[in-house]
């Protein structure tokens, strides 16, 4: 499902917001969730599911075109469960 395809479904089922209405209340708790997570924050929908940061640490990986070795350096990904 897309974002648009969400704001779609629930437009179709709240009458008393506008689609615009709707598009703007998504994107705040997009945003919200991002700048959570982004602080290092947890962000935790009951009966749903969680999100956090997890940090990968660097490794050797290898650049499927050339076949070369390659240093994939640390980094941060979202994580749900």
């Amino acid at each position: 499902m897309t974002k648009s395809d969400l704001i779609e479904k629930v437009s179709s089922m709240v009458t008393a917001f506008s689609r615009k209405d709707i598009e703007i209340i998504i994107d705040t708790l997009f945003e919200s969730m991002t700048e959570s997570l982004v602080k290092g924050g947890k962000v935790e929908i009951r009966g749903f599911g969680s999100f956090k940061i997890k940090k990968r640490d660097g490794r050797q990986g290898r650049n499927p075109k050339s076949g070369e070795n390659i240093f994939i350096d640390a980094k941060k990904v979202p994580f749900f469960k």
